[in-house]
C-alpha cells in the first residue's frame, strides 16, 4: 500500500500549524495500519520566524534542491518558497500529512489522485486577531491578507474534509482526530 496525502489548507490565521502542532505532540497512530506520518517541509525562512519545525534553508539552497528534483511537491506563497521533499512521502504506507497551500492545491491532486484535502477554516473576527497577535506584518499588509483569503477559496472534492477552528485548540484538535478516524480508518491513540 502506497502513501495517501491528507493536504491541509487553509488562510493564514485559520490555526493549520497550530493543529498540525498540537497533533504532532499528542497523538500517534497505533501500529497496526493505516500509519500516520506528518511530512518535513523545506522552507525559505528562518526557524526564528515560525512556529513550524521546518528545514530552514536560503533562496539559492532551496533553488539547488528544486533543479535537483528534491520535491514531491512544492509552491511559492507569500514570497517564500516551500517544498515536501521525496523521502517525506514516497514508500511510506498509510497517510502522510502535509502542510500545503490552496494555490497548488489542484497540482498536488493531480500528482496525488488519492488526496484528501483537509480544509481548515474559521471566522473573519478569529483570523484577524491571531494575524494581529502575531506581529509579523503591518495592519494594511494584514488586511490584504484578509482580503486575498477570502477571495481564495478552494472547492472541495469528493472525500475532503473541513473543520472550522474557532474554539479552544484541544477542542478543535479532539475533534479532527474523530474525523481523521471515521473518513480514512486511521487509528489513532488517545490523546495524551
Amino acid at each position: 500500500m502506497s502513501a495517501a496525502l491528507i493536504y491541509v489548507m487553509g488562510p493564514s490565521g485559520v490555526g493549520k500549524d497550530s493543529l498540525l502542532n498540537w497533533l504532532r505532540a499528542h497523538v500517534q497512530s497505533l501500529p497496526a495500519p493505516p500509519a500516520l506520518h506528518f511530512a518535513r517541509r523545506t522552507v525559505t525562512r528562518s526557524l526564528d520566524n515560525s512556529n513550524e519545525n521546518h528545514e530552514a534553508v536560503g533562496f539559492d539552497a532551496f533553488a539547488q534542491l528544486l533543479q535537483a528534483g528534491a520535491f514531491a511537491l512544492h509552491w511559492q506563497a507569500h514570497d517564500l518558497h516551500y517544498g515536501v521533499r521525496h523521502e517525506e512521502i514516497a514508500g511510506r504506507s498509510g497517510w502522510v500529512m502535509v502542510n500545503g497551500s490552496r494555490a497548488y492545491a489542484a497540482q498536488a491532486r493531480v500528482l496525488f489522485p488519492g488526496m484528501t484535502a483537509l480544509h481548515v477554516s474559521a471566522p473573519e473576527a478569529v483570523v484577524r486577531a491571531r494575524l494581529a497577535a502575531r506581529q509579523r506584518e503591518t495592519a494594511e499588509d494584514m488586511e490584504a491578507r484578509i482580503q486575498r483569503s477570502q477571495s481564495a477559496g478552494v472547492a472541495a472534492a469528493p472525500g475532503d474534509l473541513h473543520i472550522v477552528n474557532a474554539d479552544a485548540l484541544e477542542t478543535t484538535a479532539q475533534r479532527l482526530c474523530e474525523m481523521l478516524q471515521i473518513s480514512t480508518g486511521l487509528r489513532l491513540t488517545e490523546p495524551i
